[in-house]
């Protein structure tokens, strides 16, 4: 140890540091300044960025012996406050810079860097900066980043002044379809915003800190596990194993497919009999640090039997392969799709023209920049309280309440925290039921925070697809039949797995009407990460290939694939892939819209294409539903205070998607005969004790669903403080005086009805749907894909938040670029960091893309409004794929398009 004085933003602090720290463990530890986030933990994220010496560093990998002394270090503290905001923390509001808001210090701290060393920069010149200095961003799409940059530096040249970027309420009040920031955004943008695992900074001096002792095979009996080292390590309280668990030891799938061939009760908290992947759990060390509950945890020993490892779906369903879970079968679920008339007629017809392909979507990460963290106690009531980054408190409190021995909501309470992005992997519990084993057995709160290597490990993934789809269509190029074949590798855990499954009969040719279709798809329990929801939930691996199929058909037709879609779209008479009327028929206005961007690319990828770089366009359509399946059910309540103002609360989960901006714009436009200004609308969100069943944030169903029980609450209240004969409103008081109800409970259900063993049904209520156009460069000597252009088309309903819609589309279409060409979780070594895994950095994703909205009022939607969160994914990576085939004849199936790959395929 030694003693050093640092200038944290200004002001001289004498620290007794380790030299071996880093200045992140420091400004963090020591000084609290949690602004400084640490979500790699390897200087590839860039979110702990601080300007040393007035030159930008990532405190992450910064070692306090390399510090000097007197050092000036400032953080996003010494930048601007959230009552004196610093011009780029004002334009990151403007512009909805700040989604989920974890990597938002970071970049603003990089920004100020920028514009101390170059107050005039181009958006070349902030891009080439935030490459330069590993920033990276999972939700914004990077734009709305570098929009803010410019905009700030312009202020700072005395070009523009904070008024012209200071959001401006609406002549008539109304901010439904307005830009209005987000009330968490200020928060955010100084850095106030406490995620989880600036928490446990907060917590009391008794609480324990946790860590795993995981599986590094894939696959094994467990004979015994040894706990006696770990046990005598420094500041170890206790080291629990499956013992210690006082319920079944076990997360339920909550299985509802009566085909399911499984119980769904195969996943445990902690393993007791088996390995079932790499990562798994299976014993827990509670110390007084980290640090010591890292150490100690290294040294649990395991006494297994290896088994095969099963890998993917193939090898675990091969003729040899054993029983994963003995009892269940590997292929653990069948989905059958028949619509229509029998298609092998259309095939046999010599009269038809037929194409057929073979396809593969990967395991795709979600990346989010936060690792996965939460903490919990027992509260004065005698509740186990879990406080986590789940997107699905309700049901993740039922999937692990018996597995712990609890009865929700009796004995648990599941809080949400302000939450670094999920994209969906936090539809799957991740730590929630081990938080709970040690809180039950230690009595003390504990809190648990993965490293980048376990956030990989031991979270779910995108399933892999090998799907597999055959088109016919007649000369003039109308689709008449089509089959499809598809296999869900799943990983071991069945969750969710059958759902995931049926997308593929909902969302294969999604977007044309195809009368004839027969299909098949199975589910697959293999010994690689388990499958969690990410963002798309199957329409990615579902309209890949059928997209993808659609150039080939048109290749083979001798048409435009622009044409051909255009041709094949829904229109009156035609219905989806479960037989499902079209709830609106925008799609031909909606190829009207994208028609002169496909004409002028065309033009502009053959003036550009050189002999060494190859310029091509692409284009894709893509569909899905606004919920869960069948009668989708949401709950919020409305109550009005004696100030006159409105509380609203629901369990509407916050990804970073803007959860807040949803429920204050729907809430806002519902109460509008108050005329209530936006600040007397106040939220209570995500807090099992306090906020109603609003189900789980997934599938793009909170804005129609949560939105519309948000609404009938609203309306409710409404409805109880008028005043017979037209004559207003009463007051708080005078609802009390005459024994008038303050607080109404809303609820709503989808208009809609399950698929069958078929795959027939009305589904959703509310659809989705995205047009998208791609323009790349291959580079022939390499094969290295730049994407240089992005459009999308989008049909989304009414929008209750323009900047907020903006922000997903953006981002959704940045994923899409991962998705098409860098992203992975194969090698489990190789990709256990964000950049091993490929996320997109700035310079990947274009700078040049463009949100084109037909706004079609949906009946069943709040307002008119449908989801968005799924549409921008669900098939920008078709478009960036047949870009590359336009550009240089390779025709890549086997995502992501990695340059070997595309130079492989690349006709000789």
């Amino acid at each position: 140890m030694e003693t050093k004085t640092l200038v944290i933003n200004g002001i001289p602090r004498r620290l007794l540091i380790n030299p071996e720290d880093t200045l992140a463990d420091v400004l963090r530890g020591q000084l609290q300044i949690t602004s400084v986030k640490v979500g790699c933990g390897k200087g590839q994220c860039g979110a702990c960025s601080v300007i040393l010496d007035g030159k930008v560093a990532r405190a992450c990998i910064t070692k306090m012996s390399r510090v000097p002394e007197n050092a000036a270090v400032t953080t996003l503290e010494g930048i601007g406050t959230p009552s004196c905001l610093h011009p780029l923390q004002q334009s990151w509001i403007y512009h909805g810079a700040a989604q989920c808001g974890f990597c938002t210090p970071g970049f603003i701290v990089s920004a100020k860097g920028l514009l101390d060393a170059n107050p005039n920069p181009s958006r070349e010149d902030v891009r080439d900066w935030f490459q330069k200095h590993h920033n990276i961003c999972r939700c914004t799409g990077y734009k709305p980043l570098v929009d803010a940059v410019m905009d700030a530096a312009a202020i700072m040249r005395g070009e523009k002044t904070v008024e012209d970027i200071t959001f401006k309420m609406p002549a008539d009040g109304r901010i439904w379809g307005s830009t209005i920031p987000r009330p968490s955004a200020v928060a955010k943008v100084t850095g106030t915003a406490e995620f989880g695992a600036d928490a446990a900074y907060r917590l009391p001096a008794d609480t324990l800190h946790l860590a795993l002792a995981q599986a590094k095979v894939s696959h094994a009996n467990i004979k015994g596990i040894d706990t006696s080292e770990a046990e005598k390590m420094p500041g170890v309280f206790k080291v629990l194993t499956h013992k210690d668990v006082k319920g079944k030891n076990r997360i339920t799938g909550l299985i509802t497919f009566p085909t399911n061939k499984g119980d769904g009760w195969e996943r445990p908290i902690l393993n007791d009999t088996k390995i079932f992947q790499y990562g798994d759990a299976l014993a827990i060390v509670c110390a007084d640090t980290e640090a010591h509950a890292r150490a100690a945890a290294e040294k649990v020993k395991f006494d297994l039997e290896l088994l095969p490892e099963y890998m993917s779906a193939p090898e675990a369903m091969a003729p040899d392969a054993i029983e994963i879970h003995p009892g269940t079968p590997n292929i653990y679920y069948d989905q059958f799709e028949e619509k229509g008339a029998d298609t092998a007629p259309f095939f046999k017809d010599s009269g038809n023209v037929v194409a057929e392909g073979e396809y593969y979507t990967q395991r795709q990460p979600h990346l989010p920049i936060e690792p996965d963290v939460g903490y919990g106690y027992i509260n004065d009531k005698g509740q186990v309280v879990i406080h986590s980054k789940s997107v699905a408190i309700h049901l993740h409190a039922m999937m692990i309440a018996p597995g712990l021995g609890l009865e929700f909501p009796k004995d648990l309470v599941l809080v949400q925290n302000t939450t670094g992005g999920t994209f969906g992997y936090k539809f799957s519990p991740t730590m929630e039921a081990l938080l709970g084993v040690a809180v039950m057995a230690t009595g003390r709160p504990c809190h648990l925070h993965y490293n980048y290597e376990q956030q990989q490990w031991y979270t779910g993934k995108r399933s892999p697809f090998w799907t597999t789809v055959r088109m016919a269509a007649n000369k003039q190029g109308k689709i008449l039949a089509m089959e499809t074949d598809w296999t869900v590798d799943h990983g071991p855990y069945s969750e969710f797995g059958d759902l995931l499954t049926l997308r593929g009969a909902q969302y294969i040719g999604a977007g044309y009407g195809i009368a004839n279709i027969r299909g098949q798809g199975r589910t697959v329990a293999t010994n690689h990460c388990w499958g969690a929801a990410f963002r798309g939930y199957g329409a990615p691996e579902s309209e890949f290939p059928s997209e993808v199929l659609m150039d080939e058909l048109a290749e083979k037709l001798g048409m435009d694939p622009f044409d051909l879609r255009e041709l094949n779209c829904y229109r009156e008479g035609d219905t989806n892939p479960s037989g499902q009327v079209p709830e609106v028929m925008s799609l031909p206005e909606m190829f009207k819209k994208m028609r002169p961007y496909y004409e002028e690319a065309k033009k502009r990828v053959k003036a550009n294409s050189t002999a060494a770089v190859k310029r091509g366009v692409g284009v894709a359509l893509g569909v899905y539903g606004a919920g869960l399946d069948g009668p989708d059910t949401s709950e919020a309540w409305a109550e009005l205070n004696a100030d006159g103002t409105v509380t609203v609360g629901n369990s509407w989960e916050d990804h970073g998607q803007g959860a807040d901006s949803g429920t204050l714009g729907t809430a806002h436009e519902a109460l509008r005969p108050l005329g209530l200004t936006p600040d007397q609308i106040h939220l209570v969100m995500n807090d099992t004790s306090k906020t109603p069943n609003s189900g789980p944030a997934g599938g793009s169903r909170s804005q129609v669903v949560t939105g519309n029980a948000t609404r009938v609450a609203c309306e409710m209240l409404l409805e109880g403080m008028r005043k017979p004969g037209g004559g207003g409103f009463f007051t708080y008081a005078e609802m009390k005086a005459e024994g008038r109800p303050v607080h109404y409970d809303g609820k709503w259900t989808a208009p809609a009805k399950d698929c069958d063993g078929k795959g027939q049904g009305e589904p959703f209520a509310c659809y989705m749907y995205g047009l998208f156009l791609a323009e790349v460069a291959v580079e022939v000597a390499t094969g290295k894909t730049a994407v240089e252009k992005l459009v999308c088309v989008a049909d989304i309903g009414t929008l209750c938040n323009k900047l907020i819609v903006d922000g997903q589309i953006y981002g959704g279409l940045a994923q899409g670029v991962g998705l098409a060409l860098s992203e992975d979780y194969e090698d489990i070594k190789k990709h256990s960091t964000l950049a091993g895994a490929g996320v997109p950095s700035i310079k990947m994703v274009p700078d040049d893309m463009e949100i084109v909205y037909v706004q079609t009022p949906r009946k069943d939607g709040p307002f008119g409004a449908s989801g968005v969160g799924e549409m921008p994914l669900t098939a920008p990576h078709p478009a960036i794929i047949n870009a590359i085939y336009n550009a240089c004849g390779a025709r890549v199936r086997h995502l992501p398009a990695r340059p070997e790959k595309v130079l492989e395929a690349m006709p000789k």
